[in-house]
C-alpha cells in the first residue's frame, strides 16, 4: 500500500505539471519589437510596408489610392485586422464614400473574414471610418485544393471603392493594426508546411518572420492535454485497483 501511495503521488505531481502548462506556453515579449511600425503605406503587393502585430502603422495618401501593409501570422493565430482612414474637411468633399479593406495571404488568395466590418459607407459630413475584419485561424497545413488561411506573410489592402469623381485625390490619413488571439491546440492538425508562405527566398521568410519567430507546427498544448489524459487514465486505474483490493488480510480457509 506504501508503494502505491507513493506511485499515486507522483502521478498527481506530475499532473499538477502538466495542467500548469496547458495554459499560454509563451507570451510575448513587449520589448521583442525591434522593427519600428510603418509611417507609409506601398501601392502594390510588391511593395507593401512590412509591420509586425501588435503595431500601428500609419500613412498619408490621397483619396483614391490603393495602400498596401504586410504582416506575419503563424499557426494557431486568428488575426484581426483594423483599420482608421481620417478624411479630409467635409466641406471640401462632395458625397458618401465607401471605404474598404481586404486581406490576402503569401499566394495573394483574398482571406474571407469571419466577422468585423470590413467595408463601411460614410456621409459627406464624416470625418473618420473605422473597418476590422478578423480571419479565420491561421492552419499548420491544409489541402492543396482548399483556401484555410496558412502560416506567412498576409498582406492588407486599404482603399476607397465609391466616391463621387470631384473628392479623387483629397488628402487623407490611414492607419492599420493587426492583433491576434491564440487560440491553441483547439486548431491543431495532423500536419505543418515545410516553410511558411512568405513570397521570396528563406532569407525573406527570417526577414518576415513574427518577432518571436515561427512556431515549428507540431507542437501545441493539444499534447499537453493529451499527455494530462493519460496520467489521470493512470490514476483512475490505480483507484479503481485499490478499491477492488480491499485492505483486509485474506481469510484462510477452515
Amino acid at each position: 500500500m506504501r508503494r502505491t501511495r507513493l506511485l499515486t503521488g507522483a502521478l498527481l505531481g506530475a499532473a499538477t505539471a502538466l495542467l500548469a502548462l496547458a495554459g499560454p506556453v509563451a507570451a510575448a515579449d513587449d520589448d521583442d519589437a525591434a522593427q519600428k511600425a510603418p509611417t507609409e503605406a506601398g501601392t502594390s503587393f510588391r511593395t507593401a510596408a512590412q509591420m509586425q502585430q501588435d503595431q500601428k502603422a500609419t500613412a498619408s495618401a490621397s483619396t483614391g489610392d490603393y495602400l498596401y501593409w504586410s504582416f506575419p501570422a503563424d499557426s494557431g493565430r486568428r488575426p484581426t485586422l483594423k483599420a482608421t482612414v481620417d478624411l479630409s474637411d467635409s466641406q471640401a468633399r462632395h458625397g458618401a464614400q465607401t471605404w474598404r479593406i481586404d486581406v490576402y495571404d503569401g499566394l495573394r488568395r483574398r482571406q474571407s473574414c469571419m466577422y468585423g466590418t470590413q467595408a463601411r459607407t460614410v456621409e459627406a459630413a464624416a470625418t473618420r471610418v473605422d473597418l476590422a475584419c478578423t480571419l479565420r485561424t491561421v492552419r499548420a497545413w491544409s489541402e492543396p485544393w482548399a483556401n484555410d488561411p496558412l502560416p506567412g506573410t498576409y498582406y492588407v489592402r486599404l482603399t476607397v471603392t465609391s466616391l463621387a469623381d470631384t473628392d479623387l485625390g483629397q488628402p487623407v490619413s490611414a492607419s492599420v493594426e493587426a492583433r491576434s488571439k491564440e487560440i491553441g491546440g483547439t486548431a491543431a492538425v495532423d500536419g505543418t508546411l515545410s516553410t511558411p508562405l512568405v513570397p521570396g527566398t528563406t532569407a525573406s521568410a527570417e526577414k518576415a518572420a513574427p518577432t518571436d519567430g515561427w512556431s515549428s507546427g507540431w507542437w501545441t498544448s493539444r499534447w499537453l492535454w493529451t499527455a494530462a489524459g493519460a496520467v489521470l487514465a493512470a490514476l483512475a486505474g490505480i483507484g479503481g485497483y485499490a478499491l477492488t483490493r480491499g485492505s483486509g488480510r485474506p481469510v484462510s480457509a477452515p
